[in-house]
């Protein structure tokens, strides 16, 4: 071997060792980069889940707060939303929210969709909606002059209708239409 390949054999080898401890300097210093950032992560995760038991527990006692006034008449009182077959007895709840009774007929088109809507999502705290049969609540049709399936009647604690309209089929459409 001539002098000249000598020389470019040790260079290439002191390169090659030379990159490698390079290489392995920054592969050390990319571990503790990755070790750094998990656990900041870990924190960080630590920190989202404790914020949502805190807001959590605030919501559950806002709840609770809000039905230990329902319960005991207090004046901001509010009652929980409900969707649910008409009941005379339910019409109190008006004294704290709002009532509405939906005339629906298991064989209209839109009447279907709105009973789909309306159990596909929470009823708004405040709004009870009661749901009576087109077909056989002829009594109740007759109090509030309705002749069309589909049909909503806002009353109040005594029964008395406070507003009457047609087509609603979500709760949004349903709370424009509140008095």
């Amino acid at each position: 071997m001539n002098k000249k390949t000598l020389t470019a054999l040790i260079i290439a080898a002191v390169v090659l060792v030379g990159g490698g401890v390079s290489f392995a300097l920054v592969q050390n210093s990319n571990d503790k980069k990755v070790a750094e950032n998990a656990t900041m992560m870990k924190k960080d995760e630590a920190t989202k889940m404790a914020k949502e038991k805190e807001d959590a527990a605030m919501m559950k006692e806002s709840e609770t707060e809000a039905m230990k006034k329902t319960e005991t008449g207090g004046a901001m009182a509010m009652v929980k939303g409900s969707y649910t077959d008409y009941d005379s007895a339910k019409l109190a709840n008006a004294e704290k929210g709002k009532v509405v009774l939906f005339f629906h007929a298991p064989w209209c088109p839109t009447c279907r969709e709105a009973d789909k809507n309306f159990n596909a999502s929470s009823t708004p705290e405040g709004l009870t909606l009661l749901k009576a049969d087109y077909d056989s609540s002829q009594d109740l049709k007759k109090k509030y002059g309705v002749t069309y399936q589909h049909t909503f009647v806002q009353v109040d604690k005594d029964g008395n209708q406070i507003k009457k309209w047609n087509s609603s089929t979500s709760y949004a459409s349903i709370q424009k239409e509140l008095n």
